[in-house]
């Protein structure tokens, strides 16, 4: 594991404190006045070093007199001088061809994009909405050599390392490991979409929607698609944080696609990675792609494109037992002893969290709010709603985990067991060995 960036931060801060702070003698300081000698070392920092760079530019300033009365062949540098701005202009201008739309505004930009569709406003959505429990076995299940499965809190946490962080905080972005793109995959109902929402609004980042059925008929043909993914990137970089979003972005890299399917999701597929690899570490532009059925895509270039994965599994217990009580309250619902939470958590396993949300909208209605005061919720009330739809089964959710140990992260996170395994294995048998030598 390479060393983090922010090390040299916290061992400055570190060391600010052991000779500033921590042998200092505060008893006399009740109120914590300033201290103006501290004050005045850190002016006086700061005015030396604008002295400095004014007394630097005053000497340069002499040395260009100098060099000026002493040369006698000023001419000639004058000349070269003309004909290498003469090349770097030239240059310049090849760079700006590049820029399709030199002649208008951002502001007329953003709004061609927004009433095109494609600038979506964002619902305001936080990370403390997204509910779910940590996973408390997964220590168990490690001892007895199973991998548990990932918790909902462990999504938020990647999301939070992944998306919100490096997007939020410009210090962040540029010393935590550059990350361009992110897949988010998991049956329908996961709260992927919710996840985007979330990203954009805990970072203020503006909603780019290259979704295929977003794009239908918009901008067409080859040079109508140029004109597209300029536009993106343009506002995109020019207006950071910004979160690129494709929505079924498997479809992509499909093989077959049904005739029906009219959305042509493969338009972006040759010139979506070219956009993104003109992305520098200093962009904050973040490609989101949200995917029910990420193995229906070639693994390959799915995987070159977004570089990293998170899987979002159905709801464990405890993470079905917080959502049940948040949902029945946030649509007017009343705990009491009569609702047996506890039964409907269990019940209700392999149901996603939207769909454990529709159950609340079903049943919790207006009218029965109305006969709450003589009539408590029960839990087979909500029995019927639940049989209505269908959950994730055992065998879906397998296919999901089959297909992430075929990427190349699954790959490098099997490697990392392994030799987790091994490691542990061959410490456990030198214990004894070096118990014998003492």
């Amino acid at each position: 594991m390479s060393p983090s960036a922010f090390l040299g931060d916290l061992h400055e801060s570190c060391h600010n404190y052991q000779a500033l702070w921590k042998n200092r003698d505060e008893s006399d300081n009740f109120q914590q006045h300033h201290d103006e000698e501290i004050i005045k070392e850190e002016k006086r920092a700061e005015v030396e070093a604008e002295i400095r760079l004014q007394v630097d530019e005053l000497l340069r300033e002499e040395l260009r007199n100098l060099k000026m009365a002493i040369d006698k062949e000023r001419v000639k540098r004058v000349t070269k001088k003309r004909s290498k701005k003469g090349r770097k202009s030239k240059k310049g201008k090849r760079r700006r061809d590049k820029d399709i739309t030199p002649d208008r505004t951002l502001i007329s930009l953003y709004e061609e994009l927004a009433l095109a569709g494609i600038i979506k406003k964002v619902e305001k959505c936080s990370m403390s909405e997204y509910y779910g429990e940590y996973s408390y076995l997964g220590i168990t299940l490690r001892q007895a050599n199973i991998e548990p499965q990932s918790s909902l809190s462990d999504v938020r946490r990647l999301v939070t390392e992944y998306a919100i962080l490096p997007l939020g905080s410009q210090t962040v972005h540029e010393k935590a490991p550059w990350i361009k793109s992110l897949l988010l995959a998991g049956p329908s109902g996961t709260g992927k979409r919710t996840l985007v929402n979330i990203i954009c609004t805990e970072t203020g980042a503006n909603l780019i929607d290259l979704s295929a059925e977003n794009i239908i008929d918009k901008y067409p043909g080859k040079d109508g698609l140029k004109m597209l993914i300029h536009l993106v990137f343009k506002v995109g970089r020019l207006l950071q944080p910004t979160v690129i979003l494709i929505n079924d972005c498997e479809k992509m890299f499909k093989k077959k696609l049904p005739k029906t399917d009219l959305s042509d999701p493969k338009r972006l597929k040759k010139e979506l990675p070219k956009a993104m690899k003109l992305l520098t570490p200093s962009d904050r532009v973040l490609l989101i792609g949200c995917s029910s059925a990420p193995f229906e895509a070639d693994v390959r270039p799915f995987c070159n494109l977004y570089q990293k994965i998170i899987l979002i599994p159905r709801p464990d217990y405890s993470s079905r037992n917080i959502i049940w009580r948040t949902q029945i309250f946030r649509h007017g619902g009343i705990l009491t002893e009569n609702l047996d939470i506890t039964s409907l958590s269990k019940i209700s396993d392999g149901y996603t969290p939207g769909q454990i949300a529709q159950a609340c909208s079903q049943v919790v209605t207006e009218r029965r709010i109305a006969q709450l005061a003589r009539k408590c919720l029960k839990a087979s009330e909500f029995i019927g709603a639940l049989a209505q739809m269908e959950p994730v089964f055992a065998d879906e959710e397998e296919a999901y985990k089959t297909w992430y140990r075929k990427t190349p992260l699954g790959k490098q996170k099997a490697l990392a067991i392994e030799a987790e395994k091994e490691a542990a294995a061959s410490g456990g048998n030198k214990k004894p060995v070096r118990g014998g030598r003492k």
